[in-house]
C-alpha cells in the first residue's frame, strides 16, 4: 500500500520505534473503526506526555462510554408531580392513576416546586446506561494533570469502599462533572454534556410514562431493583436491574447532577420545546436518590434537590451520568 494513503496512525505503526498507538484498537459495539481509529490519533495527540498505558486507557474509557449511551427516542410528555394513592404499597405500584381521578391523588412528594404539571416536547438524545465510574474519573483527572482526591487516604483499607473502582464517582463541584463529559465529547468529536432535567426524568419514566420508580417495573423490591434501605454505603454501578430503556441507577445508591439551574418556580415559565432550565441561579439540580435515604420515600422520578454547585468534599451518593446530544443513533 503506498504510503501516501496511509493515515498518520497507520504509519506511526509501521515505523520501528514509534510508540504512538502501537497496540491494538478497542473494538466498539457501535462505532465503525475508523471512528475508533480517530479518536485514538485525538488522544495520541492531546496527550503525549502521558505513559503508552494511560493513553490506552482513555481510548477504551471514550470508546466504552459511547457504547454505553442510550438512544433515547424524543417525544411530548407531562413533566412534573404527576401524583400517587395517599396510600400505597410500593411493592405493587399498580398503573396509573390507580382507578383513581387524577385531581383526586397525593402529590407523590412533600414538596411545591414540582407540584406544576407541564408539557415537555424533547427531541432524541442519548443518555448512558451507567454513571460515570469512580475509577474512570480519576483517569480524567489524572489526563488534566490533577492530583487523585484525597490521595492520601487511598492505602486505608478501612477506607476500602469508598475508594473501589466501580462504584459511581463522587465529585466535590458540579462543574467537575460537566468538565468530565465535555472531555468525552472533546476526545470523540461527539457533543457530549450531562443531560438537561427533562432529559432526566423523561428517560427514568420510560419515555415519559407516569411512573413513580425508574425500576425495571415502576415497583421497589429491595435488594433485587434497587439498593436495600439497610445498606449504608453505595455499590458498584449496574447491580440491580434497570429501567425499561435499559438505565441502571436511576433510582438510589447516587443522585445524578444535571445541567440545569434551578428556580423554584422555573416549571411555571419552562419552555415547551427541549427547556434547559433557568439562564442564571445560584442552585444547580440532582435527580434520583442516593443509599443513604428511604426508598419509598425519596427513590422517585419526580423530586427536584436543588443543591449548592460547591460542595466542601468528596462525598459518596453525589454522582452523574453524561448524555450525547444528537438525535442520530451512533
Amino acid at each position: 500500500m503506498p504510503l501516501r494513503f496511509l493515515t498518520p496512525l497507520s504509519l506511526c505503526v509501521l515505523i520501528a520505534g514509534c510508540e504512538a498507538q502501537s497496540s491494538a484498537l478497542p473494538t466498539s459495539d457501535k462505532l465503525i473503526e475508523a471512528k475508533v481509529a480517530e479518536i485514538a490519533e485525538r488522544v495520541e495527540a492531546r496527550y503525549p506526555d502521558l505513559s503508552r498505558t494511560l493513553r490506552e486507557e482513555i481510548i477504551a474509557t471514550v470508546v466504552r462510554s459511547l457504547d454505553d449511551m442510550v438512544f433515547i427516542e424524543g417525544g411530548e410528555f407531562e413533566m412534573g408531580d404527576f401524583g400517587t394513592l395517599c396510600n400505597y404499597d410500593p411493592t405493587n405500584m399498580g398503573v396509573w392513576p390507580y382507578g383513581q381521578e387524577p385531581d383526586r391523588l397525593c402529590p407523590i412528594t412533600p414538596e411545591r416546586h414540582d407540584d406544576h404539571l407541564h408539557q415537555v416536547r424533547l427531541s432524541s438524545y442519548h443518555l448512558s446506561r451507567y454513571q460515570t465510574r469512580h475509577d474512570d474519573f480519576d483517569l480524567f483527572r489524572t489526563s488534566q494533570g490533577l492530583s487523585l482526591f484525597n490521595g492520601e487516604h487511598r492505602d486505608r483499607e478501612d477506607l476500602a469502599d469508598y475508594f473501589a473502582p466501580g462504584i459511581p464517582a463522587p465529585v466535590k463541584t458540579w462543574q467537575e462533572a460537566k468538565d468530565y463529559c465535555l472531555w468525552l465529547g472533546e476526545l470523540s468529536s461527539y457533543p457530549v454534556d450531562l443531560p438537561s432535567e427533562a432529559q432526566w426524568e423523561f428517560a427514568a419514566r420510560n419515555r415519559g410514562q407516569y411512573v413513580q420508580y425508574a425500576t425495571d417495573d415502576g415497583n421497589l423490591r429491595n435488594g433485587e431493583n434497587i439498593l436495600h434501605d439497610k445498606n449504608t454505603f453505595v455499590v458498584p454501578i449496574g447491580q440491580f436491574l434497570p429501567n425499561p430503556l435499559g438505565l441502571f441507577d436511576m433510582t438510589g445508591n447516587a443522585t445524578d447532577w444535571v445541567n440545569d439551574w434551578y428556580a423554584e418556580d422555573y416549571y411555571t415559565r419552562s419552555s415547551l420545546s427541549d427547556p434547559t432550565g433557568p439562564e442564571k441561579g445560584t442552585e444547580k439540580v440532582r435527580r434520583g436518590s442516593y443509599y443513604a435515604e428511604t426508598n419509598w420515600m425519596s427513590a422517585n422520578t419526580v423530586r427536584r434537590w436543588p443543591d449548592d454547585p460547591v460542595s466542601d468534599g468528596y462525598y459518596p451518593g453525589t454522582s452523574f451520568r453524561c448524555s450525547l446530544q444528537s438525535d442520530k443513533h451512533l
